[in-house]
């Protein structure tokens, strides 16, 4: 073929050189001459001296006519692929010199694209992918091309009989306008598929074998909602899957005889016919380590998993071998490069075969041990070079380690920073004789930045909230005028700022850590401020009191460490926090005194290990466990104060304005003991500094069940304790469980529980729960996991209860719920979603199941 088309290069070329001395021209006599000079003529958008640089003809060059140089200068021109008709033609012969004339015609350019046929979704895919962009030459390779190139794509989709027109109209003077016509035609489907020759496995086995080529119909009810498309390729693959599938079994010397499709155009479906030969059923027999120094015989045994007598299964066999659908399996060749030896080799081999019995060598060739040499990091963009080499576990002159390096693309992914579907470690430069290997991180940059604006009704009034988080903030830059795009990044710190409002309340708050606080080590290091104030507000007559408030300004400072013992997925945690609560004149009924304040002084400690996937936002394996207890100094141990008979303390006695007692109904007595108390004072003095414990555990589980369906499993137990049982529980810090999980305008410092399925916080009592449980399975199948928007859906079933005190604690006794969402994680707004719970059980207080419930998420993570 190659040399077809040189043929006829070369007779266009000399075709052309014909031309140009053939058409009315002056009578040229063979021989050199001098080319005076030469103009150029015709449909061209480029310069004329341009036009002449492309040819390589020169004013005063020697040329011979006819000759190469006027051959070189068309095949220069042919080359670039812009024109589609080249002619040389002489208008002067004086003496020596010659004049000459080119004659050509520019291709057209594309002005505008049009495609129809396919939904207005498709179409902006489909222009990126066969970059049919604007000003694009246009041609008849690029015309094939293009046809082929979506009639492919289609196929690949199960549109087999998916056909392509592209018209092109002329538009001015040298451009064109391309209009695509797509017929998709109607999916190729897989009628039935019959199998010949098999006895010991089932034709139904064999089919569910084919991963990818299904039947649909009545009696495949799981695939009522799946297509059962025919491509050619993936039948080919599922062709492999059922030799694999008799292997499995035992079958080593299971063949396809042969496969026939027939299409039948009039249903548009194909009947698969298979004939397979099974032959004999296999068993194992003795397995040997030959070349083996680093591992015993029985250490690769154990790992092998394998035993004399087994029914052979050589597919399993190659797993525990190496299992590349596995990068951190439990396998030998694992084992190995988790050790150092990238470069060893591990080949099972067939020594001897006996009636049903098959021998094995295991033969092992270890190599030398690797060590990574030059590790470097592209992609970064805006991130810091040090944001990225900190995290990696691949350092110069470390042993080759396969499992830190899958572990490196968990760190890089949990940053936020980086598009976690697109981590790529590229092993470069592996070299056996030096031990050394070079390693390059591909990262794809994605925003960071997050902004949260939204608006809504929310405790009987309009709340607006703003929130801007800076997830990769560079604080050493503040002052650095340069650095501002907008604001200063790169260097991994964030930075949050939120500011909640409405007719009644008001929340400003600000928030900054530090992930490698003093730059060497992984310490993270926190520090939040914030400040609330609430007006005393009627539901039923919407009135804001402004003379009866309740504000709580918090500030807290948190250390949390990166442990490397017992693993590295362990995390200790500890943070002060500090809230003051001031009431003034605000009875509610939440409170046990309306005027005075309250000071919340708290120890918190966390453990927690977390070895979830790559991709922070869906996790596909792993989990998340953590235990935290927080408390606050015993007061009621060194104060001295009798709590128990803090009523009748004299100075808590009501008195008029001459210090005389008076009763409840504010009669003077003689007799102290007979005068009323000021409850709210004794409340004040009860919980002037708040004095608690609580401890909550959560594990959070992630299984991938098939393909990218993966099952969340959830469970949370919190418990909330006081030293003094006369002093009592406090009215702060309590549990209330139901609905969204999203705290809103709440402002006593209460945890919210998501249980979807009820109204937000209706499963508690009006104070809050001290105890709660609650268990979540959640199924969640992406739609899309693109760095611009990942989107998934998701089923779930939760189940939890809030309980007063220890003592009606039944972990049995649960409020349950199911239903579906969907999420939406972009970026730029963080994650966004909705769901759509059903209450099995009846909120507190109801007689009647509670329904369907509408929640939308905004900025949580389920």
């Amino acid at each position: 073929m190659f040399q077809k088309n040189i043929a006829l290069l070369f007779i266009a070329l000399f075709c052309a050189t014909i031309t140009a001395f053939a058409q009315d021209q002056p009578q040229v006599d063979p021989g050199q001459y001098i080319l005076a000079d030469f103009n150029v003529i015709g449909k061209i958008s480029y310069n004329e001296q341009t036009v002449k640089q492309f040819t390589g003809l020169e004013k005063g060059q020697q040329i011979n006519v006819p000759g190469e140089e006027i051959s070189n200068a068309i095949k220069k021109l042919w080359k670039l692929g812009l024109f589609n008709d080249i002619n040389f033609y002489v208008t002067r012969v004086q003496n020596d010199s010659i004049w000459l004339e080119l004659d050509i015609n520019e291709l057209p350019k594309l002005s505008d694209v049009k495609i129809q046929g396919v939904k207005k979704g498709k179409r902006e895919g489909l222009l990126k992918d066969t970059q049919l962009n604007k000003g694009k030459i246009v041609n008849e390779n690029l015309i094939t091309t293009t046809k082929n190139y979506i009639e492919n794509k289609y196929k690949k989709d199960g549109y087999y009989n998916t056909k392509v027109a592209i018209n092109t109209i002329a538009d001015s003077s040298n451009t064109v306008k391309m209009v695509v016509n797509i017929d998709r035609g109607k999916k190729v489907r897989v009628k039935r598929i019959d199998f010949v020759g098999n006895k010991e496995l089932t034709s139904g086995k064999l089919r569910r074998a084919m991963k990818n080529t299904k039947v649909k119909g009545w009696y495949n009810p799981l695939r009522i909602f799946k297509s059962s498309k025919y491509i050619a390729d993936k039948y080919k693959e599922d062709l492999n899957s059922i030799v694999d599938k008799y292997k499995e079994n035992g079958y080593r010397d299971a063949r396809i005889l042969s496969d026939s499709v027939a299409y039948n155009s009039k249903t548009n479906n194909v009947a698969i016919k298979i004939n397979v030969e099974e032959g004999r059923k296999y068993y194992f027999g003795d397995i040997k380590y030959i070349g083996n120094t680093v591992y015993t015989n029985q250490q690769l045994n154990q790992i092998l998993g394998i035993k004399k007598g087994d029914v052979y299964n050589g597919v399993m066999l190659q797993k525990r071998i190496a299992d590349p659908s596995r990068p951190d399996g439990f396998d030998i060749t694992n084992q190995y490069q988790n050790n150092g030896y990238l470069f060893s080799n591990i080949n099972p081999v067939e020594v001897r075969t006996y009636n049903d019995t098959i021998d094995f060598e295991i033969r092992i060739v270890e190599g030398p041990i690797a060590y990574f040499n030059n590790v470097t990091v592209v992609g970064n963009d805006k991130t810091n070079d040090h944001v990225i080499y900190r995290e990696l576990r691949t350092r110069p002159g470390m042993k080759w380690d396969k499992q830190e390096v899958i572990n490196t693309v968990r760190e890089i992914g949990q940053l936020g920073f980086f598009d976690a579907q697109a981590i790529r470690p590229d092993v470069k430069n592996p070299d056996p004789a030096t031990g050394n290997v070079d390693i390059e991180w591909s990262v794809v940059e994605k925003g960071s930045s997050q902004i949260e604006l939204q608006g809504g009704y929310g405790g009987g009034g309009f709340i607006g909230t703003l929130g801007l988080s800076f997830n990769n903030f560079s604080a050493r830059n503040i002052f650095n005028k340069e650095a501002y795009r907008p604001l200063p990044m790169g260097d991994g710190q964030r930075l949050s700022l939120r500011l909640q409002g409405s007719t009644y309340f008001q929340t400003y708050s600000l928030s900054f850590s530090e992930p490698w606080f003093g730059g060497r080590k992984p310490v993270q290091f926190s520090t939040s401020l914030s400040h609330s104030k609430q007006f005393l507000y009627d539901f039923r007559s919407r009135d804001v009191n402004r003379d009866r408030s309740f504000t709580i300004t918090s500030l807290s400072v948190g250390i949390a460490k990166r442990l490397s013992e017992p693993d590295v997925y362990l995390t200790l945690s500890q943070a002060v926090s500090f809230q003051y609560y001031a009431l003034s004149n605000y009875n509610t009924g939440l409170f046990t005194f309306g005027n005075g304040s309250a000071r919340n002084l708290a120890y918190t400690v966390g453990l927690s290990r977390n070895n979830k996937g790559d991709d922070p936002i869906y996790p596909t394996k792993g989990a998340e466990f953590s235990v935290t207890a927080k408390v606050t100094f015993p007061y009621s141990l060194f104060n001295g104060v009798d709590y128990g008979n803090l009523q009748n303390e004299e100075a808590y006695k009501l008195k008029d304005a001459n210090g005389r007692y008076l009763n409840e109904n504010g009669e003077r007595v003689t007799d102290y003991r007979l005068a009323a108390v000021d409850q709210s004072k004794v409340d004040q003095k009860k919980f002037d500094w708040l004095e608690y414990y609580k401890i909550k555990f959560k594990g959070d589980s992630y299984t991938k069940l098939y393909d990218k369906l993966v099952l969340r499993t959830l469970g949370e137990f919190g418990f909330m304790g006081a030293y003094n049982s006369d002093r009592g529980l406090v009215p702060f810090e309590r549990f209330f469980l139901g609905g969204d999980g999203l705290a809103n305008y709440s402002l006593d410092g209460r945890e919210v529980i998501q249980l979807r399925g009820y109204p937000n916080q209706s499963l508690s009592n009006l104070d809050g729960g001290t105890i709660y449980n609650k268990f979540s399975l959640e199924l969640r199948y992406p739609i899309t996991l693109k760095a611009a928007a990942s989107i998934y859906a998701l089923t779930f079933l939760d189940a939890g209860a809030s309980y007063d005190t220890f003592r009606n604690y039944n972990p049995f006794e649960l409020k349950r719920s199911a239903g579906f969402g969907l999420r939406v994680f972009m970026p730029a707004f963080g994650l966004l979603g909705i769901d759509f719970g059903h209450g099995f059980d009846p909120i507190p207080g109801a007689t009647q199941k509670n329904g369907w419930e509408t929640h939308f998420i905004i900025g949580q993570q389920f």
